[in-house]
């Protein structure tokens, strides 16, 4: 069992930064893979960023690459995602999810576990 609490979301001006966390709790948060998902008002949750366990690989989604960067802190059970360059159309409830990679990465159904999610509004 894993159980993930995001925080750091707020409101930010386009242009601007913030810094997502996701703290784990549980024994094999090194076990699991782990990605940010993202969901608007009235779209689906859509994946933004996958990293593996050791933290050795990570793939993004196009609309967030070269602005966003995920890590992870296995001593500390802890999930990043840094967002740069922040757009109007990143504003959304961002989710961390916990999962077992196997070969799959960018699906809702490749994650077991999720936390509640934080808000992040970007403003003009």
């Amino acid at each position: 069992q894993v159980q993930l609490v995001e925080s750091g979301g707020g409101l930010v001006q386009a242009g601007g930064s913030l810094r997502l966390s996701c703290a784990a709790s549980g024994r094999t948060f090194s076990d699991h893979a782990m990605g940010w998902f993202r969901q608007a008002p009235g779209k689906e949750r859509e994946f933004v960023a996958f990293i593996s366990w050791s933290g050795g690989v990570t793939y993004y989604a196009d609309s967030v690459k070269g602005r966003f960067t995920v890590s992870r802190d296995n001593t500390r059970k802890q999930l990043y995602l840094q967002m740069n360059s922040l757009e109007i159309e990143d504003t959304a409830v961002y989710y961390c999810a916990a999962g077992y990679y196997s070969g799959s990465y960018s699906l809702v159904g490749d994650y077991d576990y999720w936390g509640q999610g934080t808000q992040v509004t970007v403003s003009s």
